[in-house]
């Protein structure tokens, strides 16, 4: 913490000690419980894979480049979806199974709060980049380019989920989890976009007040 002071990040931007640890605790438990007999350990190594990507990112930028708290816990739900998908594979989480029989739908859902989260969640990591880099003078365009360079992650791993098709079929049905949907594809950037609108909409004034006890907005 006392790195990160003077390098200059405000007090009120630093996590405190208990709130990093409670974090990693967190997520290394949900990891853990993960890796123990997932549906397919190939499908769990491609799902959990963004996670811990992005839990190494969070620990190698955490003094120099802290974020909000808001940020922070969202993060972790988002990385906790992804887990949990990796353990049971997107198409067969037992939740949302009981969801598809109680609201008489036709498919597992889970897969389509994984894509919500992967356009709400970047939406405000992004924002804050922006808004702290001072990269745009107009907010509208920072509107814009969140919610365009949003869609783009999701077709991004629309194409990766394409590629781990075309290499192993086997594969793909687990990573895909389409279930038989014919506009999986579209319906999971459609959701990620919509996530994006939703987070800078219902948050926007919630992260302006972190940003400004932070000392990152005036």
């Amino acid at each position: 913490m006392s790195d990160a002071l003077a390098n200059g990040a405000p007090a009120g931007a630093v996590p405190s000690t208990a709130l990093a640890a409670a974090w990693a605790a967190i997520f290394v438990a949900v990891l853990a419980w993960s890796a123990i007999e997932p549906k397919d350990y190939p499908t769990w190594a491609l799902e959990v894979s963004p996670a811990v990507a992005a839990a190494l990112v969070l620990w190698g930028t955490r003094r120099r480049f802290p974020l909000t708290r808001l940020l922070y816990v969202l993060i972790l739900v988002h990385c906790i979806v992804l887990i949990v998908g990796g353990h049971y594979t997107y198409a067969e989480v037992p939740l949302f199974d009981y969801l598809r029989d109680a609201l008489g739908h036709e498919r597992n859902n889970y897969d389509k709060l994984g894509h919500f989260l992967q356009g709400f969640v970047p939406a405000l990591v992004a924002r804050e980049v922006t808004i702290r880099k001072r990269v745009f003078a107009d907010p509208r365009w920072r509107t814009f380019f969140i919610v365009a360079l949003c869609l783009g992650i999701s077709a991004a791993y629309e194409l990766v989920e394409w590629a781990v098709a075309l290499v192993s079929d086997e594969a793909a049905e687990s990573f895909l989890g389409t279930q038989g949907y014919a506009w999986d594809t579209q319906a999971d950037m459609a959701f990620a976009g919509l996530g994006a609108i939703v987070a800078l909409a219902a948050f926007g004034r919630l992260h302006d007040r972190q940003l400004r006890a932070a000392g990152f907005l005036r």
